[in-house]
């Protein structure tokens, strides 16, 4: 005989109202985070994930469309402000971004940490003849 099979609620965490969105866009694709104050990982969503494939997942719209789908569940953790923090040099930053301020919660920081190298690379050798 089957068993009965006990499912577990999934525990949804108690936030202060605050929490942070995470954007990495890369020149291949946008990666959207949602972060609590502690930095306990709530939801995650990207381009690709939508469907788009290829050069449809650098688009400024599926950037768009990947921060809204995270903001979706937004209201079931709590969270009413939100830092951004937005990594990586592609062509979908501003869109991700102005996504976030259009989904009704309240912006609180905007921090560019995309790492910047200090001194380059090391240079080559010179040549010798």
């Amino acid at each position: 005989m089957a068993t009965k099979q006990e499912t577990k609620k999934k525990k949804i965490l108690v936030s202060n109202g605050e929490g942070a969105v995470h954007i990495f866009a890369n020149s291949n694709n946008t990666i959207v985070s949602l972060t609590d104050s502690q930095g306990n990982l709530l939801v995650q969503c990207s381009a690709g994930a939508l469907g788009n494939k290829g050069a449809k997942k650098t688009t400024p719209f599926a950037a768009q469309s990947a921060v809204e789908t995270a903001l979706k569940n937004i209201a079931n953790y709590g969270i009413t402000k939100v830092a951004i923090y937005v990594k990586g040099a592609g062509n979908a930053r501003e869109a991700a971004i102005r996504a976030v301020g259009s989904a009704g919660v309240q912006v609180t920081m905007i921090k560019d940490v995309s790492p910047i190298p200090h001194n380059g690379c090391r240079p080559p050798k010179k040549r010798r003849l």
